[in-house]
């Protein structure tokens, strides 16, 4: 027992970085197919969104948001746009290790449901199709 104790207080929560990694590999496991609707998408990890996206949100705290997809999806044009700035996949790191603390789930799952959460919404996918993407993703 006490080896685990030692073990639990030595636990430390990812940082921005080893989230990033995180993300970054989940979002490699994702389908082809899916992975093709973002264009070349950019994963970005920050601890909370900014005052600006909650209010747009409509958030009524900072831990209400655990990512969000900012972009022009394939069927919207991307990619004929001469300056159009990179779709990005914005996770926040504080609201994600919340909601982990409070559920049964990995780390790495509740990483990938927002990634594929985050793109499905904005492309008006359904929760049945996130499902079937998610379970094709581990």
């Amino acid at each position: 027992m006490p080896d685990e104790i030692g073990a639990l207080r030595r636990m430390k929560a990812p940082t921005l970085a080893e989230m990033e990694v995180m993300a970054e590999a989940a979002y490699a496991r994702l389908p082809e197919r899916f992975r093709a609707m973002c264009g070349n998408v950019v994963v970005q990890v920050d601890d909370f969104p900014t005052e600006e996206v909650m209010e747009r949100m409509e958030a009524e705290s900072e831990f209400d948001l655990l990512g969000l997809f900012h972009g022009v999806g394939l069927a919207q044009g991307y990619g004929t746009q001469t300056f159009a700035m990179p779709n990005m996949i914005f996770l926040y790191r504080r609201p994600i290790l919340d909601y982990w603390a409070e559920h049964d789930e990995t780390l790495g799952k509740i990483v990938t449901h927002v990634l594929i959460h985050e793109i499905g919404h904005h492309f008006g996918l359904s929760d049945d199709d996130m499902e079937r993407i998610e379970a094709q993703a581990g």
